[in-house]
């Protein structure tokens, strides 16, 4: 099979993989492939690449059934796949998902279960700095702290075992649709990405445009670019907080801490170890105002206490001590 002609995306993806050291020499890497542009544009670059890398390749398809076309959207990939000779695995909802969380939380673990049956050590997708900009975007919107501005991080942990590549981080999706074009590479045109119901289309079809238009238009690059420079900051504050949460609390990571030794630290760590406390007792993710209860009671009189959290757990002060308990 003949490859690709080396290009600047090519030279580029080729810099940022030795960089970062995303994606080793040698390594067995599962490509999440809807059939859009991005993803697509992710597979012909690795693949082109794999003869610097030794990768072994595969590629995956996740069919939600929300449209009447996705069966035929899955057979095209899956021809895709075989032109490319490459293996291909697919995972098909059997239940209706009801909302884009559903359908991420489900997209990821099917990927994540493909990966175990079939010893992938990652699984890469195609996000670019456009769906960083947007995620920011999103997130800002909904309130998030820092952690949710930071967006789309270049990898994660998927399980034990597996991580998350997102390579292509500092490829805009301009430059995606070029690069499809270029090597005349079909694309699947997927309808729901038209649909303004849905949060995170009206930014990328309103509000960033209109940004551009009016007020930056670089912003997308701006917006990836601050996500970036936090990322590092993020990182940075949690190792403290780790840290900061072993002094506090001991060994009773989730049912107290020494709320004399938090009192010292920085109102930012204080609010990362409560985090933290509170991520391992709360059978939800805590909120900003539950993070803030147990912030107030850092200098509270002794016996307050808050009122319950999800689950039933209630704060209370004892002397130098904030405990979790049952109510």
């Amino acid at each position: 099979m003949s490859r690709s002609p080396w290009t600047l995306l090519h030279a580029h993806l080729h810099q940022i993989l030795k960089d970062r050291n995303l994606l080793p020499l040698g390594q067995r890497i599962l490509i999440a492939v809807s059939g859009g542009q991005d993803s697509l544009c992710l597979a012909k670059l690795l693949l082109d690449l794999q003869s610097h890398w030794f990768w072994e390749l595969a590629i995956a398809h996740c069919d939600h059934r929300w449209r009447s076309d996705s069966a035929a959207n899955a057979d095209f990939v899956h021809t895709l796949a075989q032109s490319w000779q490459l293996p291909y695995y697919q995972q098909t909802a059997t239940e209706k998902l009801t909302s884009e969380a559903a359908a991420r939380t489900w997209r990821y673990e099917s990927l994540a279960a493909i990966a175990q049956q079939q010893n992938f050590n990652c699984i890469v997708t195609g996000h670019t700095a456009s769906d960083r900009a947007e995620t920011m975007l999103y997130n800002l919107i909904r309130g998030s702290g820092m952690d949710g501005l930071q967006a789309l991080t270049w990898q994660r942990p998927l399980t034990d075992n597996i991580q998350l590549i997102r390579p292509l981080l500092s490829v805009s999706r301009t430059q995606t649709a070029q690069f499809c074009q270029e090597m005349e590479i079909p694309i699947w045109k997927d309808s729901t990405n038209d649909d303004r119901q849905y949060t995170r289309n009206r930014i990328r079809l309103d509000l960033l445009p209109y940004i551009q238009e009016n007020l930056n238009p670089g912003v997308e690059k701006a917006l990836s670019q601050t996500a970036e420079v936090m990322q590092a900051d993020v990182e940075y504050l949690e190792a403290e907080a780790n840290a900061l949460r072993e002094q506090v609390a001991g060994l009773n990571t989730t049912d107290g801490f020494n709320r004399q030794l938090l009192r010292k630290a920085p109102l930012a760590l204080q609010r990362r170890v409560i985090r933290q406390i509170l991520q391992q007792a709360l059978p939800v993710a805590p909120s900003f105002e539950h993070i803030e209860k147990l912030v107030n009671l850092i200098t509270a009189p002794n016996r307050s206490q808050t009122d319950p959290f999800p689950g039933g757990l209630i704060a209370c002060v004892e002397g130098d001590w904030i405990w979790l308990r049952n109510r």
